[in-house]
């Protein structure tokens, strides 16, 4: 019984012994990479423009998609 309480205590409470601390680090890393996005992003003065394109180039692929398949 004392080695489960131990290795609950190592695993859940202690962060620089267990898994959570590592946890942390890896969302950090993500978030850090998703700022870095998001300033790409914001920074780049057209990205609307070119959102819009993409999604003008899906419509236009789908209904050419549904056009050759006889729907």
């Amino acid at each position: 019984m004392k080695e489960i309480l131990e290795y609950l205590k190592i695993r859940y409470v202690d962060p620089y012994l267990g898994e959570k601390g590592q946890g942390m680090v890896e969302y950090a890393l993500i978030l850090a990479f998703v700022v870095v996005i998001a300033g790409y992003l914001v920074g780049n003065d057209n990205i609307g423009e070119k959102i819009k394109s993409v999604f003008q180039n899906v419509g236009t692929k789908l209904d050419k998609g549904a056009a050759t398949s006889g729907n």
